[in-house]
C-alpha cells in the first residue's frame, strides 16, 4: 500500500539521518553506530502548528558504552519525508 511504502522511505531516510545526528552528537566519534533493524515508526505526534501529524520514527545508537534512543519527526508531504525534528537521549540513570 502507499501508505506503507511512505513509511519504509521515511525509515530509510531516518537511519541515514540518524547516523548523521548521532556522529553530530559525539564530535564525529569513529565508534558511532546505529543498529539499523531497531528503527521503526512508533506513531504520530500533532505538528507544533496547524492541524498535520508528524510520524515518530525511532530507533537505538551507540557510542563506545553509551547506548541512544534516536527519534526523528517526519512529515509526509505529497509521498516525500520531510524530516521536521530530531531528538537523541541516552539510555541511562544518572540517579542511582
Amino acid at each position: 500500500t502507499a501508505p506503507a511504502q511512505a513509511a519504509d522511505k521515511c525509515v530509510a531516510d531516518a537511519i541515514i539521518k540518524a547516523k548523521q545526528l548521532l556522529l553530530l552528537h559525539s564530535d564525529n566519534d569513529d565508534r558511532a553506530e546505529i543498529d539499523e533493524p531497531t528503527f521503526k515508526k512508533t506513531g504520530t505526534i500533532k505538528a507544533l502548528r496547524g492541524k498535520g501529524k508528524f510520524d515518530v520514527i525511532e530507533g537505538l545508537g551507540y557510542v563506545y558504552k553509551g547506548e541512544y534512543r534516536l527519534r526523528l519527526y517526519y512529515a509526509d508531504i505529497g509521498g516525500d519525508c520531510v524530516l521536521m525534528g530530531q531528538e537523541v537521549l541516552e539510555y541511562s540513570d544518572p540517579f542511582s
